[in-house]
This record gives structure tokens, C-alpha cells and sequence, in this order.
């Protein structure tokens, strides 16, 4: 246990912050270029992909969310190196699934593969049961094969009798079969095209340097785990898995491990409520947990975070830490929504003030904001206004936005304010 006891609340914000790379004032990251993207990623371990795009998909704005305005192409580069699949591709970024679907950097790819291997018999009983079918697994065979002779394909290239309405989200056997091959690790991400992905062997699609002995399953949740401890900054033992989506039962063990060892470190912390609470910080962050204690440390950016971003992967955290409830309400019905489709939550330093519910009509260049909403108690300052409305102009500016209109606001006078200041 540390010395200092309990850390103030204001200390685990700024670590758990400077931890996911939302310390820096936009004033201290300029012109980001193809470095800087990926040592983001390579800060936060993995980020996660979606398929919404009412404003920029998830992934695109995550990285907004840390550097500012940047050009999304280097991202593709990084990940997809313009499809190119000879031996010394210039990938750095893989995909595969880690907190959900991710983006990952290729250092991490042996760390994937015991997750590689534990599809093969099926991840779960239908993918088993499918499995078990001997059409299937022949089609399997015959589709390694071809792709492997014809180079990269996309599943529409194969196309097979699909299944029943409801089954499988309605994908086609080849469909099923290229999935559970890119499960395997048999397959990987060449490139996409219309955000659809184009398969290709892993072998083709990595590039030579990329190590690919497999470790030993707890050789690589150790390691993983320890990167999601780093990321995270500092949370509840039972937190560290869901930066993985483990389960807890695979994940107490190693953590206790790791806590045994004395790479992770118990600390006290306050929270939200004014309650303390054990907390975790990995050993390499207790400096910055010191240096956040003692104000030498500070967070310094205003900026909006997508509902995906990895700030809100361990479960409860939002609420213990910030009293925050981090809420993604596109799967409800639109009169059950609180706060709208594809809500941004707004960090203003330490805090976390409000959300907006946005949409992009790319045609026009406008940005319509459909609720604009502060959190219960948050002033709605002219400093807060001037500070939201910097983030706004630049947010603008990512998405190539011209123009914005604020449909609702809540309080009012904040949306007064905030237009004022644009």
C-alpha cells in the first residue's frame, strides 16, 4: 500500500486522463503525423473499430479526441498500407478482437494468438455446431485454399445460398466460413473498401518482421493485461479484465498474480462520492500518480469523446470516478432515448460536463447538433462556453464542417453562449 493514503480524487482523474493520452492542451499537439497517430494507439493498446458514421466511426475519433484535427488517411495507412500484401508491407496496425473489435499494433500479434487458437473449435455452440458439419469444414478448406492461390477476396466473391432470416446476422456460408478463418488467425484484414473488409492469408497480410511464436496463454494475458493496467491508469481490481472483455474468472488469477509480485500497486483513492475505495495503479504510473497529487501534474484539454472510446471500457468507472453514466442509446427506440442516438461526452480538463447528440450532413457541411446537454450542477460558464467552443471549431474542422445549428439546448443559455462564442 502506498504511503500517501487516501489519493484525492483529484490525482486518480488526472492519472486515468494522462494514462489514455487526454492530459495535453490542443496548444501542445500540433500537425500530428503518422508517429503520433500510432504512438496513440500504442498508448491506449487498442482502439475500438465501429460501423456507425453519423459523425467520423469510432475509430477515427478516438484518435480526434487525443491529437486534434488529423488526416484519417495515415490511419488506413498504418492499418492497411493501401492493400499492399508483399512481404515488406509498411503495416504497423492489425485487427482483431481484444476490448471488441479493435485496431492493434502488429509489436502485440503473438499476444492474439492463444485468442487465435481458442476459435478453433468454435467460440461458441453454434459456431461448434456449424463447425461440425463436414459441407463446412470443407468449404472452409476450399476457401483457405482459393484465397490462398487468388490472393485477397472479400466473402461477396464466394457467394453461397444464405442462411435463414435471424441466423447469423443473415450471412452467407462464405460469409461464416471467411469470418471464422479471420477468427483462426488463418485470415486477417487486408484492406477495406467501403469499410468492407477484403480477407487475405496472415502470412501476406503481415509483414515480415512481425513475430509469430505463439506464447504460452498465461505468457500472453499477463502481458496484455499489464498494457490494459497501464492504459487504464488506475481502477478497481476487477476493472483490469474489462479493458479485454474477459471474463472475471479468467482475469482475477493473473491480476492477483500480478498484484503478488508487486507489478501492480494497491493504492486508496477517492472517488466521485467522496467515499475511498482500493484502487490499482500499475508500478510504471505511480510517479505520475505522485506527481498528479502533488499539482505537477495537470489535465489541460477540452475535447469530446466517442461512446466507444476506451476512457469508458472498465464497467462502472464513468459513474465511481466522474458520476458520470456513459450511455450508447442507438439500440433503443427513439422515444426510450434519454440523450439521443450517438451521444458525445464532453471532458473539460478533469471533468466530464455535458454530451451532445450530433449529425453530420456531409452534403451541405452542416453539423446539427440535436440536444446539447450539461450535467446536473455544471455552471454554464462563459469560460466553459469559450473552452467547448474551441473544441467545437476544431471538431468542425475534422469533419469538414461549415456550419452548425443547435437544435436543443439544456440549460438554454449554455447554447446561447457556446454559439456566441463560435
Amino acid at each position: 500500500m502506498s504511503a500517501r493514503s487516501p489519493y484525492p480524487l483529484y490525482a486518480v482523474l488526472t492519472l486515468a486522463l494522462h494514462a489514455q493520452g487526454l492530459g495535453r492542451s490542443a496548444a501542445e499537439v500540433t500537425h500530428p503525423g503518422i508517429d503520433d497517430v500510432y504512438a496513440a494507439i500504442e498508448r491506449v493498446g487498442w482502439v475500438q473499430i465501429d460501423t456507425l458514421q453519423v459523425v467520423n466511426r469510432a475509430q477515427y475519433l478516438t484518435l480526434w479526441s487525443r491529437l486534434g484535427t488529423y488526416d484519417p488517411a495515415l490511419l488506413d495507412t498504418l492499418l492497411y498500407a493501401g492493400g499492399d500484401t508483399s512481404p515488406e508491407n509498411n503495416r504497423r496496425l492489425f485487427e482483431y478482437w481484444a476490448h471488441a473489435a479493435c485496431i492493434i499494433p502488429l509489436t502485440l500479434y503473438p499476444n492474439f494468438m492463444p485468442r487465435m487458437r481458442g476459435h478453433k473449435n468454435g467460440a461458441n455452440k453454434w459456431v461448434s455446431n456449424w463447425l461440425a458439419q463436414p459441407a463446412n469444414r470443407q468449404l472452409i478448406a476450399r476457401l483457405l485454399a482459393t484465397v490462398g492461390e487468388r490472393g485477397a477476396s472479400r466473402p461477396a466473391d464466394f457467394r453461397t445460398e444464405k442462411r435463414a432470416p435471424g441466423s447469423w446476422w443473415n450471412w452467407d456460408e462464405a460469409k461464416i466460413a471467411m469470418e471464422h478463418l479471420y477468427n483462426t488467425g488463418e485470415f486477417a484484414v487486408a484492406n477495406r473498401v467501403n469499410f468492407q473488409r477484403i480477407y487475405d492469408v496472415r502470412d501476406r497480410v503481415l509483414p515480415s518482421w512481425v513475430e509469430r511464436e505463439e506464447p504460452t496463454t498465461e505468457t500472453a494475458l499477463r502481458h496484455l493485461l499489464e498494457i490494459a493496467m497501464r492504459a487504464l491508469g488506475i481502477c478497481a481490481p476487477a476493472q483490469v479484465g474489462d479493458y479485454l472483455k474477459l471474463k472475471a474468472s479468467e482475469a482475477r488469477p493473473v491480476v492477483q498474480a500480478l498484484i503478488a509480485e508487486g507489478t501492480f500497486r494497491r493504492v486508496q483513492g477517492q472517488l466521485a462520492d467522496g467515499s475511498t475505495r482500493d484502487l490499482l495503479v500499475h508500478r510504471d504510473n505511480l510517479q505520475l500518480l505522485e506527481a498528479a497529487a502533488d499539482g505537477a501534474l495537470r489535465v489541460r484539454r477540452t475535447t469530446f469523446l466517442n461512446p466507444f472510446d476506451s476512457l469508458f471500457w472498465a464497467r462502472g468507472r464513468d459513474r465511481a470516478m466522474w458520476g458520470f453514466d456513459q450511455t450508447l442509446e442507438c439500440y433503443k427506440r427513439a422515444p426510450e432515448r434519454k440523450w439521443g442516438y450517438f451521444c458525445l461526452p464532453i471532458l473539460d480538463k478533469r471533468r466530464l460536463v455535458g454530451r451532445f447528440d450530433p449529425k453530420l450532413e456531409r452534403k451541405s457541411g452542416l453539423l446539427r447538433l440535436k440536444a446539447l446537454h450539461l450535467e446536473p450542477g455544471v455552471r454554464p460558464s462563459q469560460r466553459l462556453a469559450d473552452s467547448v467552443a474551441r473544441a467545437m471549431r476544431d471538431f468542425m474542422r475534422f469533419h469538414d464542417a461549415t456550419d452548425l445549428v443547435i437544435e436543443r439546448s439544456d440549460p438554454p443559455e449554455f447554447g446561447s453562449k457556446l454559439m456566441s462564442a463560435l
